[in-house]
């Protein structure tokens, strides 16, 4: 009996194999579902570049060195002995069956009379001795438990420790290449893509070297060997069985397919409502100030139907496919055991039940084991396409290498430098010509300024000279020599640069000036400090130079990031100093004292000067104008004066108009520097005022989003921690009670959940019966009973297919329902929230859309599908447990003793396997953050030399989480190997036991096959079941963040309908004493008695310096944010007494950079009034007045033109024009303008000038301005400094008064 018990272990061996495969685990759980779906996206649509550039098998182990081959091969060797153990223990399991069966026969030979339980009647059995053979069988199963054992723990750890080895090898030699590459190469690969390949590509290397490989081999060679096997113990059924085959592998791979194609649909159609969700997200401001939440959230919901529409069609899909493939699988059994019984009968000599049962599983293990091997081979496949560009940037040739030892390096070096008829274009648009035929002689130690146009070419010349790239025609020449010929290293050691926006590194101020010198000295370092005017603030810190600057330098503003960088170029001690635009992204004051650090810094030295502020460059030596790419004059100050050519006609623009800009350069710099210094403690920081960021070159904005991007990832992660603790408890009643409309869909879902639960025990039973009629002498009844038990195989089979299709269709459903009703009302509850809400870092547009994309789904997980999971096995193991204490107790109590290791091993393997990837990659997340800093800042690490120190330390901050990999690998293998033989050891415990029962008349052998077949098929199910058991402890921490949500009542709550509607509305506005601080910054008070008012029709300019409250009290008046203390009125009534959406809707606002959305004009200027559908007559109209309609008419698509994500297929004035439209169409009392010109050049201000203008007319306008020639004609000017009114009146009152405005009017027109 124990043999035949055993054979179902196998059997159930073989399907816990086979059903690591996706037949047996079904509900792949959403949120499990969601992160894979999007790699299984990612895969598919790399497939085809990886096959078209992917490297070959062999050369993906092109960095191994000879220890790693010699692991490889013991590990490959290891492999193949592992894979032929499972078809050797079928063998022993099937001879054991054979002489249980015999057993059997005899006593049912000898005794026809009833057993009895006593040892007194029972009979011996002669010619078998049960428990000898039993002992012997128990001995066979320990042997290949223990051989498999050991050999599966060698196979992995070898794979591991060669695969980590390599993988350290790769990284490094990777990093290294990306060093040294030359600029132009940098400008052709986009940043971003460089750290995936540093983290993800190698991480995919890392899994295609590693044990995919060994267990693709263990699988292959458990097919070859199980299919010889077949036809060794009997051709005949294995030909039957190898029919069926095909059936279940093509119905997997169909739907594999089907899923794929769903899968990726289905993220195609949440993908949109997430961008939606973001385009909302990003621009919040102004989708509260034009009451879009409503509009939002019906465009976010039409989008999320598809999406649930397709996930039924999945589920439905995913539910029928898995139902199919156990329908095929149970029509082999059947087919198999009729087939078999037939050829036992026909030819007794050949076909025992013994090898039938061996041929069956041998086959079927080995075809399901080529099913588990591909999966395998698909990673080695994405580990090829991974390799080709890693690889490729390893090898590729470096033109400029720092790192290269060639070149001349001359002893002295005196600073003469020359371009001779320069030729150059960037190799990212070699169309453009940049420099054609530039000449420029530098003698040494003078200063010579390079003015311009933007663009002319001033910066690129920097770049040439630093040989940042080469130019295409022409030499540049270094006191005579050709800087080609020098070494490159110390060329660039040789040249100072301080540029606009000065690179910091997160470390001290010390090692950030020493970046400059490796070898400083203290003293010098000191030194250093003092000339670039920064030893006295620097003494002031607490930690002095030993405070730490923050990421980018963001714990200092941007005067002091510049005195520090100039430091740093002085402590070089270069002959040579580049100075791009080193002030002008500072504000009056920062930029005198950076100034005078300077002109001390250029002493000497020969000195390169680019600079837009031209009252910074007049004590130049030579000034040299630049136009379309050459020299066009150069001279003094005063000579160029007086030819009044490029020079002068420069000068003479910005003495109105450039110094406000580079004032705003200066604001926002001030408002990033004062937010960011609370720790960065408010995410969106430059959104606290309405300004995003300013206009700081487009380059700068992309780089700090992504440093913040990686603060912002890593403040998740400390945040989890934190937040976790104060969620509402989300019970699983809560959960389901959200799906109340659905209670029959999913009472459907439980009731086929309980039918496929008891299908597996009833399964048992039958498996068990029909190995104990080949103990029936008779042929006809034996012929008889196995056609019955067949057909109820097929039986079985249907009631599972239909069993899970309804699961699908009602768990799919109720769950996709669900996570449609989830995601809408979270983001309904998001749009509810206040301002302050989105300036927490917490909440960071990022984070929100995580979450509204992953925690609705992994919520819909626990609803349906994993509660009919948890049923499913509640019931199988119920069943089974009942059945075997009827047939068996003993053995009952034994397998029941047995099943926690069973369960224990597969859920250990699942998770051993799963594991290595997650723990390495957290451990990896220290270099991460050096390789991002490194390559995001890569031309300043370039331009200072320090490619080596930034390299030893990424090489040194992968020893860490490389040793523990080291130490971990055969931890893995064993853990692995524990998971693999487990099973044997089990097997020769339960059938020894059985044996002994036999032989003692406790039981038949019939019975303990019915035992132990329904138990292990039931902890089965539940092994599966439990491997899903994490995620329910993820979706109820998603659930409770969810209910979180949705609890959260904000203090100014836009859907409420409380508060006054006033039935005529003027627009007379007062701030009375108003004192206010923000929320994420409580010790910053941004107003501090704040007093103004402006009667209606009349234009209020509110000026002052960067941070003075001007755009906060714009806010305060939207009611963003309430006061903490005072009021601000509206025709004598408290705002915060009057309806917030009526309030709104008599506003309307034009900030600095308008957010349109991603939709036609016409869309966008509709969007100004949400309440009402407006027709094209009043679009138009209101395009007329903000002076775009003509334009708009001119578009190919006229009004239907898109105008691309955040407008920017659009220019500047082009959208501060439609903003304006969009103001001016729900024809408000009350206009806002912030800073509405300021980022546009002349001619596009002007236009823009005359539609505000126009549209200030009749209304009551607060203006807020830098540029203080903008608002001369305001009715009253209000000059705040310090959160409060310093003094007001109109532009010649003030300039008479001689105060605080004529000093700012006086900055910006003299300077």
């Amino acid at each position: 009996m124990s043999e035949e018990g055993k054979r179902n272990t196998e059997n159930e061996d073989s399907i816990v194999h086979v059903y690591d495969n996706p037949s047996f685990q079904k509900e792949e759980e959403n949120e499990v579902e969601f992160s894979e779906n999007v790699s299984k996206k990612k895969k598919k649509k790399n497939k085809k570049e990886e096959l078209a550039k992917s490297v070959g098998i062999f050369q993906l182990f092109h960095y191994a060195d000879t220890l790693d081959i010699i692991l490889m091969i013991i590990g490959l060797v290891c492999s193949a002995a592992h894979g032929i153990a499972l078809p050797i223990m079928i063998i022993v399991f099937g001879e054991m069956t054979d002489s249980f069966v015999s057993s059997g026969i005899q006593v049912n030979i000898t005794v026809n009379s009833t057993l009895n339980a006593s040892s007194s009647d029972c009979p011996q059995v002669t010619g078998v001795d049960i428990q000898a053979a039993m002992t012997r069988y128990a001995y066979y199963f320990i042997a290949i438990g223990f051989s498999v054992l050991v050999l599966a723990t060698i196979q992995i750890a070898t794979f591991l420790l060669s695969s980590s080895r390599q993988t350290q090898r790769i990284r490094e030699k990777f990093f290294y290449a990306v060093l040294h590459q030359h600029m132009g190469w940098f400008d052709t690969h986009e940043l971003g893509t460089l750290n995936t390949r540093l983290t993800d590509d190698v991480n995919k290397i890392k899994e295609g070297l590693g044990d995919k490989i060994c267990i693709f081999l263990q699988f292959f060679c458990t097919f070859i060997s199980g299919i010889i096997i077949g036809f060794v113990y009997g051709w005949k059924l294995t030909l039957v069985i190898l029919s069926v085959s095909p059936l279940i592998g093509v119905s997997a791979a169909v739907w594999s397919k089907v899923l794929a194609t769903l899968t990726s649909k289905e993220l195609t159609s949440y993908a949109k409502a997430g961008a939606i969700a973001e385009e909302v997200l990003v621009a919040i401001r102004t989708v509260v100030a034009f009451n879009g939440q409503h509009k939002a959230s019906e465009r976010y919901e039409a989008n999320l139907v598809e999406a649930k529409q397709l996930g039924v069609k999945k589920s439905i899909t995913t539910n029928v496919s898995l139902g199919l493939s156990q329908f095929f699988i149970f029509c082999a059994y059947a087919l198999a055991f009729w087939y078999g019984t037939k050829l036992a009968i026909e030819e007794p000599e050949n076909y025992s039940i013994g090898k039938v049962l061996i041929v069956f599983f041998s086959v079927i293990i080995g075809t399901f084991s080529l099913g588990q091997a591909s999966p395998n081979l698909e990673s080695i496949a994405s580990a090829r396409g991974a390799a080709y560009e890693v690889y490729k940037t390893i090898d590729e040739p470096r033109p400029i290498d720092s790192g290269s030892k060639e070149g001349h390096k001359p002893d002295r070096i005196k600073g003469d430098i020359e371009f001779k008829n320069i030729r150059f274009s960037y190799p990212t648009r070699p169309d453009v010509k940049i420099l054609q035929g530039l000449n420029l002689k530098v003698q040494s130690g003078t200063t010579i300024a390079l003015v311009g146009a933007s663009g002319c070419g001033k910066s690129t010349t920097i770049q040439l000279l630093q040989r940042f790239y080469d130019p295409l025609g022409g030499e540049i020449t270094l006191d005579g020599q050709d800087i080609r010929t020098l070494n490159v290293k110390w060329l660039r050691e040789n040249i100072g640069i301080v540029s606009q926006e000065p690179v910091l590194f997160a470390t001290t101020i010390a090692e950030n000036i020493r970046y400059g010198r490796e070898d400083a000295t203290d003293a010098e370092i000191e030194q250093a400090i003092k000339e670039a005017n920064a030893y006295d603030f620097i003494s002031k810190l607490p930690d002095g130079l030993n405070t730490m600057v923050g990421e980018r330098g963001a714990q200092l503003s941007g005067g002091q990031k510049q005195r520090i960088a100039i430091a740093r170029a002085i402590v070089k001690n270069p002959k040579i100093l580049l100075l791009d635009e080193a002030t002008s992204a500072l504000d009056n004051q920062s930029e005198y004292i950076v100034q005078t650090a300077l002109d001390k810094a250029r002493a000497g030295r020969t000195t390169i000067v680019i600079a837009h502020r031209l009252s910074t460059i007049r004590t130049a030596d030579i000034i040299a104008g630049f136009q379309n790419g050459v020299v066009c004059e150069q001279g003094t100050h005063s000579e160029l004066m007086e030819k009044k050519g490029l020079y002068y006609s420069l000068v003479m623009q910005q003495s109105m108009k450039s110094k406000d800009e580079d004032n705003e350069y200066e604001s926002d710099e001030m408002d990033e520097t004062e937010d960011e210094l609370e720790v960065l403690e408010n995410e969106n920081a430059g959104d606290s005022e309405i300004k995003s960021t300013r206009s700081l070159s487009r380059r700068s904005i992309r780089r700090r989003s992504t440093a913040r991007g990686s603060r912002r990832s890593l403040k998740k992660k400390q945040k989890e921690g934190e937040e976790d603790e104060n969620l509402p408890e989300a019970s699983f009643l809560r959960i389901l009670s959200l799906n109340k409309k659905e209670w029959h869909y999913l009472m459907v879902g439980l009731l086929a959940s309980l039918i496929c639960g008891a299908v597996y025990p009833c399964f048992g039973i039958i498996f068990a019966k029909i190995i104990g009629v080949f103990a029936e002498t008779d042929p006809v009844v034996k012929s008889q009973k196995t056609i019955l038990f067949s057909l109820l195989f097929l039986l079985l089979g249907a009631i599972l297919l239909v069993a899970m299709s309804l699961q699908g269709y009602t768990f799919g459903v109720s769950g996709e329902t669900l996570t449609l009703k989830l995601r809408s009302l979270s983001f309904k509850a998001i749009l509810r929230q206040e301002i302050s809400f989105f300036d927490d870092h917490k909440n960071s547009v990022g984070v929100l859309i995580t979450r509204l994309a992953t925690d609705a789904s992994l919520v819909k997980g626990a609803g349906g599908s994993r509660l009919g999971l948890a049923i499913q096995s509640i019931c199988s193991l119920l069943i089974a447990v009942i059945v075997a204490f009827v047939f068996s107790w003993q053995l009952t109590l034994l397998i029941l003793a047995c099943i926690p290791f069973l369960v224990g091993a597969n859920f250990i393997r699942m998770k051993s396997v799963a594991g290595h990837a997650s723990k390495d990659q957290s451990a990896l997340e220290a270099s991460g953050k050096i390789s991002t800093e490194t390559v995001e800042n890569i031309r300043t690490v370039v331009s200072l030399t320090r490619e080596e120190i930034f390299f030893k330390m990424y090489c040194k901050s992968l020893r860490g989480p490389y040793r523990a990999e080291l130490y971990k690998s055969p931890l893995y293998g064993l853990t692995y190997a524990i998971g693999q033989s487990i099973n044997f050891f089990v097997n020769a415990a339960v059938f020894r036991l059985g044996s002994w029962l036999i032989a003692h008349c406790q039981t038949q052998f019939e019975n303990m096959y019915i035992v132990f077949s329904v138990i292990v098929f039931a902890a089965m199910q539940v092994g599966q079941s439990s491997s899903f058991a994490p995620d329910l402890g993820k979706a109820k921490v998603s659930a409770q963040r969810i209910f979180a949500l949705l609890e959260k009542k904000p203090k100014i709550d836009i859907y409420s309908t409380e508060g006054r509607k006033l039935d005529h509305f003027d627009g007379n506005i007062e701030f009375q004493d108003v004192h206010f601080a923000y929320p994420t910054r409580k010790k910053v008070q941004v107003l501090q008695g704040l007093n103004v008012k402006v009667s209606k029709g009349q234009t209020l300019a509110l000026v002052g310096s960067s941070g003075c409250g001007k755009s906060t009290s714009v806010q305060l008046l939207e009611r963003f944010y309430d006061p903490i203390n005072g009021h601000v009125l509206v025709d004598g009534n408290d705002i915060t007494s009057l309806n917030l959406a009526w309030l709104r809707s008599q506003i309307g606002i034009v900030s600095q950079e308008p957010i349109l959305f991603d939709t036609s004009i016409a869309e966008n200027i509709r969007y100004g009034d949400n309440s009402r559908s407006v027709t094209q007559e009043e679009i138009e109209e209101a395009a007329k007045k903000a002076n775009i309609h003509s334009f708009i008419e001119d578009l190919p698509q006229k009004y239907g033109t898109k105008v691309g994500d955040k407008g920017a297929q659009l220019s500047g004035g082009q959208k501060q024009r439609i903003a304006i439209a969009r103001a001016l169409l729900r024809n408000p009392k009350v206009l806002l303008l912030d800073e509405a010109t300021s980022a546009l050049d002349t001619e596009s201000e002007k236009i823009v000038q005359e539609a505000l203008d126009e549209a200030r007319q009749g209304r009551t306008c607060i203006i807020i301005a830098h540029r203080l020639s903008t608002i001369q004609n305001a009715d009253i000017i209000a000059v705040i400094s310090n959160g409060e009114v310093v003094e007001q009146g109109t532009h010649s009152e003030l300039i008479a008064k001689g105060g605080a405005y004529y000093a700012l009017a006086n900055a910006q027109s003299g300077h």
